[in-house]
């Protein structure tokens, strides 16, 4: 959408999994470090340090040790991610309604609603938005204010880490003359190279060829590219408009896991993470599926459904490792888990469907939900520690204690 203000704004968290170990361990910060698995798997996040040593998204691990000997290298927790990023997106909800998350780390949100008059109101108040971010959650974010999505995403790009950069109305075009050709969407590294290969390296020498060669290089899409090149875009920043139907999470493994405690404890980690979601939107479930997949990437599932859709934890429980054992018939290692709640429905039950024992097990579960929202360390309610409350951190070739996630669940005695 074109306005005669930037009130496209894009969020890009600067090397987002590697920024969350920062906060969790300040000693990383300053430091070449990676997320990433050690012994199968790519880096999924390297600090800038780490990058200019030559680590990069995706690298192999392996290949990530060769270049950078002294890398640190923290194991991926998706947990923990996940509650940072929904921690990072709800403070930009406090600032409008209108909010598209991209990914983990990533998103627009448009000011267009919010009554702003002047590009210099704009600014201030996205430059109060990144510096909330760093305080409230230690993250360092970069943003790209524009006047569509495509400029945006562009310009949060450029001067990262914690970038801020405006690219002002009608300037699209000069903004993006300059920026070498791989900038632009869509330009992957074999179009890249083609391209370069015709002289073509920065956008201004792509908006200078004729039509017709622009045809030649870049066949039937070549009016996509000119208007990229030029900066247009129409598209809205679009919400997520309808409830959800389900919720689930998924943890893919950094080495294959064979262990079936191991499966049944991160299983039972995705039900305390999922169920303070399904109350926070006031619904209630019915049913769990969970999900393996071994490294072959074939897939086996099992669900179970409750006879009353329920808001608590305590019901789900016993049904993991008899649903575990069904999906999981080859026992052979596995490469990711998930769990899933369907029969999704309106509302807290009725008081009359609980024994006293469930209610206080649902007063239980508000007053949690409440000390985790004021950024209390979390607890779950089933008596021992279930999630990976801190990831292993190797500083080649010494392994060190685990560090405590103020964002993971924490043991509780009954």
């Amino acid at each position: 959408m074109q306005t005669d203000l930037p009130t496209i704004v894009h969020l890009d968290a600067d090397a987002f999994f590697v920024s969350v170990e920062q906060v969790l361990d300040p000693s990383l910060r300053g430091r070449k470090v990676a997320v990433g698995g050690r012994r199968r798997g790519i880096i999924s996040s390297a600090s800038y340090e780490a990058r200019a040593c030559g680590v990069y998204t995706p690298m192999p691990t392996a290949r990530a040790l060769k270049v950078c000997p002294d890398l640190i290298l923290v194991e991926h927790a998706s947990g923990r991610y996940g509650e940072y990023s929904r921690r990072l997106f709800a403070l930009c909800e406090e600032l409008t309604p209108v909010v598209e998350r991209r990914s983990i780390d990533e998103g627009y949100l448009d000011l267009g609603l919010c009554g702003f008059k002047t590009p210099a109101a704009i600014e201030a108040a996205v430059r109060t938005l990144q510096d909330r971010i760093d305080r409230k959650l230690g993250l360092p974010v970069s943003f790209g204010i524009a006047a569509n999505k495509l400029v945006a995403a562009i310009a949060s790009k450029l001067r990262k880490p914690r970038g801020f950069v405006v690219v002002p109305p009608g300037t699209e075009a000069d903004f993006l003359a300059p920026l070498g050709i791989g900038r632009l969407p869509g330009i992957g590294v074999k179009t890249e190279a083609a391209l370069k290969a015709q002289g073509i390296h920065l956008v201004r020498d792509l908006r200078a060829r004729s039509e017709d060669e622009l045809h030649a290089l870049c066949g039937n899409f070549w009016r996509e590219v000119l208007a990229t090149a030029r900066g247009q875009d129409a598209s809205a920043v679009e919400t997520a408009a309808e409830d959800a139907k389900s919720y689930s999470q998924q943890e893919t493994f950094p080495q294959d896991v064979a262990e079936f405690a191991e499966i049944e404890r991160i299983a039972k980690r995705m039900i305390d993470e999922l169920m303070p979601k399904i109350r926070a939107d006031g619904k209630r479930v019915r049913t769990m599926t969970i999900k393996v997949r071994y490294p072959g990437m074939e897939n086996e599932t099992a669900g179970q459904s409750l006879e009353a859709a329920t808001e608590l934890e305590t019901p789900f429980y016993p049904l993991v490792r008899s649903l575990l054992k069904k999906a999981w018939t080859k026992r052979r290692p596995l490469r990711l888990v998930s769990v899933r709640f369907s029969g999704v429905e309106e509302g807290p039950a009725q008081l009359e469907m609980f024994t006293q024992t469930d209610e206080k097990r649902r007063r239980l579960a508000a007053v949690i939900d409440q000390m985790n929202q004021r950024g209390k360390p979390p607890v779950v309610q089933h008596g021992h520690q279930l999630g990976r409350s801190a990831a292993h951190r190797t500083d080649a070739p010494n392994a060190v204690e685990p560090r405590r996630d103020p964002f993971s669940p924490m043991s509780q005695s009954k």
